[in-house]
């Protein structure tokens, strides 16, 4: 560490009088507003994929406490991790390590969302999706956050259970239950996130190892985490097509699924092939988001247009 960045994890851990001058930018900064909105757009899909029907009131009032349990855990999780955003070049900007808002700030505004969001959850929708959205939050802070993050180059796959739970809450929201249909939604986003995130960290591994944290580019190197995403994109690419052949989607789905999953794969192989691919990896990185969103936008489409929700 170098010695502007001891000075400014020093900073984190001063005392609460030296911090002030927080802004509404800043509060926003720590809801993550930019994975916020991938949570809002999954859970709005699972509302809307689900079988039967929500009052739009109720069904606003789901989505709007996903949506804050996201920030949620978005703010305990930079309160937790304001040691490490103070190495990382990527986040040393953020709120806490660059001084405008204390740890115990963001604690306290964290714990606050998190509490409302589940308690409008269950007051206002279902005590089952109240309870999943609980779990979830615990899943993101606790385990993923606090146990995970820094002990596993396996961290990634396992925490990225609670990315993958907002279509499934938002799915029990309507029905009280969990179903194969919301189980399917789920696999696809928990699948996607390792190829999603490493091709990420493979451009970011520099950052990772001056923090301490064990992604897989730091800890089994470039080539293996190439191989890795390679894997993983070999598994999302049929998973894709799950919900037609369940009948969650229709033949347009299944066309844009398959074309989809077939370009994801060529470009995990691109980036298997090229050692020190990080434009490749970079590539990747933003097509899986546009990935993502094509086959949930297409699935919730598809519903709509034939009379759905």
């Amino acid at each position: 560490m170098n010695q502007a960045q001891a000075r400014t994890v020093e900073t984190i851990d001063a005392a609460p009088a030296k911090w002030g001058g927080a802004g509404v930018a800043d509060y926003w900064a720590l809801l993550k507003p930019r994975v916020m909105s991938l949570v809002v757009f999954t859970a709005m899909v699972g509302v809307i994929m689900a079988p039967g029907s929500l009052h739009p009131v109720l069904a606003f009032a789901a989505i709007l406490s996903i949506a804050v349990a996201a920030g949620a855990s978005g703010a305990l999780n930079m309160w937790y991790e304001a040691d490490i955003d103070a190495k990382m070049r990527r986040t040393a900007r953020r709120p806490i390590p660059a001084g405008r808002v204390s740890r115990g700030e963001a604690l306290g505004f964290g714990v606050s969302l998190g509490t409302g969001a589940v308690a409008a959850m269950g007051l206002f929708v279902n005590a089952v999706a109240a309870a999943l959205l609980a779990a979830t939050i615990l899943f993101y802070v606790v385990v993923y956050t606090m146990w995970l993050k820094r002990r596993t180059p396996q961290n990634i796959v396992i925490g990225g259970a609670a990315g993958a739970l907002p279509p499934l809450v938002g799915w029990v929201a309507v029905t009280g239950t969990v179903d194969w249909g919301a189980i399917i939604l789920f696999a696809i986003i928990f699948f996607w996130t390792p190829p999603h995130f490493w091709a990420l960290a493979l451009g970011t591994s520099q950052d990772y190892a001056r923090a301490g944290v064990p992604m897989m580019p730091v800890v089994a190197g470039e080539k293996e985490t190439r191989r890795q995403i390679f894997l993983y994109a070999l598994i999302l690419a049929p998973l894709g097509l799950a919900p037609w052949f369940v009948g969650l989607g229709g033949p347009v789905y299944a066309a844009v699924a398959a074309v989809a999953g077939t370009v994801f794969v060529f470009k995990a192989w691109a980036v298997l092939r090229e050692a020190g691919a990080t434009v490749r990896a970079r590539g990747l990185f933003g097509y899986s988001i546009f990935y993502l969103f094509i086959l949930f936008a297409t699935l919730a489409g598809e519903k709509l247009a034939g009379g759905g929700i």
